[in-house]
């Protein structure tokens, strides 16, 4: 925290018209991928999958004004409540799926584009030493199942689907499905048609 932010008057106020923009983009994306047109009924807006979902952007939209703070608070309790630890990421773009609440740890230094889906069981982190020392970086429309690890300096390209209990320590070209452990690609246009939502129709 830079000591001159308190001095500003932005530092203090709530971001709601971000985090409104953002979550509206969120729901179409939610509503899609679980079979409704563009709303989610109040029903699947009480579980843990969207919840999670509402909680980091709150955090996100206001990653520059002091509610950073409270909202950090409240994403390590939800953390401990239901396995979902984003540990203080904030770089997730726009549309965010939450498969199914469990065990969920994404380093905080993993850069993400836009239209993402992770679900139970899902470790992405850093390698600690070799040529891949560091964190992924996700292209746009990623689908990562359940039971998968993405870990390393690695790059993960537009349209990809990683399938369940897949270990990914290399780079993925786009309009891939990644299959197993050790992993294989298999190159795929629309690879993760039908396993994530649609925000644009």
């Amino acid at each position: 925290m830079n000591k001159q932010d308190f001095f500003k008057l932005h530092f203090y106020k709530y971001n709601f018209s971000k985090y409104s923009e953002m979550i509206k983009k969120d729901e179409v994306f939610n509503a899609s991928f679980r079979g409704y047109v563009d709303r989610l009924p109040d029903s699947k807006k009480r579980e843990y999958e969207y919840k999670a979902v509402l909680l980091y952007r709150k955090y996100q939209a206001n990653y520059d004004t002091i509610w950073r703070y409270f909202y950090a608070i409240k994403l390590k309790r939800f953390a401990r409540k239901t396995g979902i630890d984003f540990m203080g990421n904030h770089t997730i773009g726009e549309g965010l799926i939450i498969g199914h609440w469990g065990r969920i740890v994404v380093n905080g230094n993993v850069k993400f584009g836009n239209e993402i889906m992770l679900t139970h069981g899902v470790t992405i982190g850093r390698d600690i030493r070799g040529k891949r020392k560091g964190v992924p970086t996700f292209g746009n429309r990623v689908c990562i199942r359940t039971g998968s690890t993405v870990v390393g300096n690695i790059t993960i390209g537009d349209d990809v689907l990683i399938a369940p209990n897949t270990f990914v320590n290399f780079d993925v070209p786009s309009h891939s499905v990644v299959i197993g452990n050790p992993a294989v690609i298999h190159h795929k246009e629309n690879a993760t048609q039908g396993h994530l939502g649609e925000m644009y129709g």
